[in-house]
C-alpha cells in the first residue's frame, strides 16, 4: 500500500473509521461505519460528503478566455466558446476513431477554463492537452487543492449556513465562496443525481472545511461504494466501464452534451478528433446503444454479464457494463450495451448469470429521478 497516493483528507478518513481500498492509484475510503446502504440512502434524503480529491484539477489559460476555449474545441466536441461566464458543462475528449478518451467537467472562470478530469486518466489527459495546445495555451495541473462533493437535498442548507451565496447558485453555476475564511471554488453539480456542490479548497484547509461540513447534523461521510450505487441509479457513466476509448458518444447516449454549434450545419461543426464518424453516427445511428437494465428477481447482474436476445440464443447481443443493487430503487439495476435493434424500452432480454439465463427488462434511465436545482 506504500506506493498509493493519499489525499489531504486521508487522516480524517482513518479517524472516521473508513475502510480504505486502492482506487486509481490512491488510498481511498470505500465505506465508513454507517455502511454502503445507509450511506447511499442518507445522501438521497439528507446530505453526503465525498472526498474526490484524487481527480485532476486543471487550469487552461490563453491570451483570453476565447483563445483557451478555441484551443479546447480542437480536442472536444463541446461548445466551450459559447459557455457563459461562471457556468459549467460536461464534456469528453475524443480520439480519431470517435471513441471517448475521458469525460470531464469544464467551467468558464472568466480569464481561463477550469477543467476537472478523472483520476485514472489525469496524467494522460494533461499530457494530451499540453501536446496539442502549448505554447499558445498553457495547461497547468493544480496540485495544492483538494476537491470535495457535498450531495443531497440538504446540501444547499448546509453550505448556505457557511456562505449564504451558495443558495443563489443554480445547477451548473460556478462561484467563488468563503468557507471558514478560505477562498473556495464551487460548482453546483455532482455525480449522484441529487442537488449538490463540488468544492475545490486549498489543501491545508481541506480537513477543517470537511469537519465544518460534517459538524452539521444532516451530513455524513460517504465512500466510493455508495458513490458508485448513487451514480448507477442516476444513469451516469463510469469512465473505463460504461464508456471508454472504443465507445462513441452516440453509442454511449451522450449526444445531448454536443451542442448544436458543434454538430453538422453548426457554425463550428466538427474540428474535433473523430468528428467524421461521430457526426455520421448522429445522422444515421450507431450499431449498438447503452441502455438501462432491470434484472428480474433480487440477484444483481454486474459488469461482464453477457446478454442474449432469448433464453437459448447462442450469439450475444451485448454485455452489462455496470450493475448492482439500487437501494433507492429497492432492487437490482444495471446498464450495458446491446445491438440497437434490441434496445427498445420494455424489451425482455437475458443475461447469463452463474451458467443460467435470467431475464432483464430494457428500461429508461435514470432509475431514480434527478433533483438538480434548475
Amino acid at each position: 500500500m506504500s506506493d498509493l497516493k493519499q489525499t489531504p483528507l486521508h487522516a480524517l478518513h482513518v479517524a472516521l473509521g473508513a475502510k480504505m481500498v486502492p482506487f486509481a492509484g490512491y488510498d481511498m475510503p470505500v465505506q465508513y461505519e454507517l455502511g454502503v446502504m445507509k450511506e447511499h440512502l442518507h445522501t438521497r434524503t439528507k446530505a453526503g460528503l465525498f472526498d474526490v480529491s484524487h481527480m485532476g484539477q486543471v487550469i487552461v489559460r490563453g491570451a483570453s478566455y476565447d483563445a483557451a476555449a478555441r484551443g479546447l474545441e480542437t480536442l472536444i466536441p463541446i461548445d466551450v466558446l459559447g459557455l457563459g461566464q461562471n457556468r459549467q458543462r460536461y464534456g469528453f475528449f475524443t480520439n480519431a476513431d470517435g471513441g471517448i478518451e475521458d469525460d470531464l467537467m469544464l467551467a468558464n472562470r472568466g480569464n481561463h477554463v477550469f477543467v476537472v478530469v478523472n483520476a485514472a486518466c489525469k496524467d494522460a489527459d494533461i499530457a494530451h492537452m499540453k501536446a496539442a495546445l502549448e505554447p499558445d495555451v498553457t495547461v497547468t495541473e493544480i496540485t495544492d487543492r483538494a476537491l470535495l462533493a457535498l450531495q443531497g437535498p440538504a446540501a444547499e442548507g448546509v453550505l448556505a449556513a457557511l456562505d449564504p451565496r451558495a443558495a443563489e447558485m443554480r445547477f451548473m453555476d460556478v462561484a467563488t465562496l468563503d468557507l471558514n475564511g478560505f477562498e473556495v471554488w464551487v460548482s453546483r453539480s455532482g455525480y449522484t443525481g441529487e442537488d449538490g456542490y463540488e468544492i475545490s479548497v486549498p489543501s491545508d484547509a481541506a480537513e477543517g472545511i470537511a469537519k465544518a461540513l460534517l459538524d452539521h447534523s444532516d451530513v455524513e461521510a460517504i465512500g466510493l461504494g455508495a458513490r458508485d450505487s448513487l451514480r448507477l441509479e442516476a444513469g451516469l457513466c463510469l469512465y473505463g466501464h460504461d464508456i471508454d476509448a472504443t465507445t462513441t458518444p452516440v453509442e454511449g447516449g451522450l449526444t445531448w452534451a454536443i451542442q448544436k454549434v458543434r454538430r453538422a450545419g453548426g457554425d463550428r461543426a466538427g474540428g474535433f478528433p473523430g468528428a467524421e464518424k461521430i457526426l455520421a453516427e448522429m445522422d444515421s445511428g450507431a450499431a449498438r446503444k447503452r441502455v438501462g437494465l432491470l434484472p428480474a428477481g433480487r440477484a444483481p447482474m454486474r459488469e461482464g454479464v453477457v446478454l442474449f436476445v432469448t433464453e437459448d440464443a447462442t450469439d450475444p447481443i451485448g454485455a452489462v457494463t455496470s450493475g448492482g443493487f439500487g437501494p433507492t430503487v429497492g432492487g437490482p439495476v444495471a446498464m450495458g450495451y446491446v445491438t440497437t435493434e434490441h434496445a427498445a424500452l420494455g424489451a425482455t432480454i437475458f443475461g447469463e448469470l452463474r451458467g443460467k439465463r435470467q431475464p432483464l427488462t430494457v428500461a429508461k434511465m435514470p432509475f431514480t429521478a434527478a433533483n438538480f436545482k434548475r
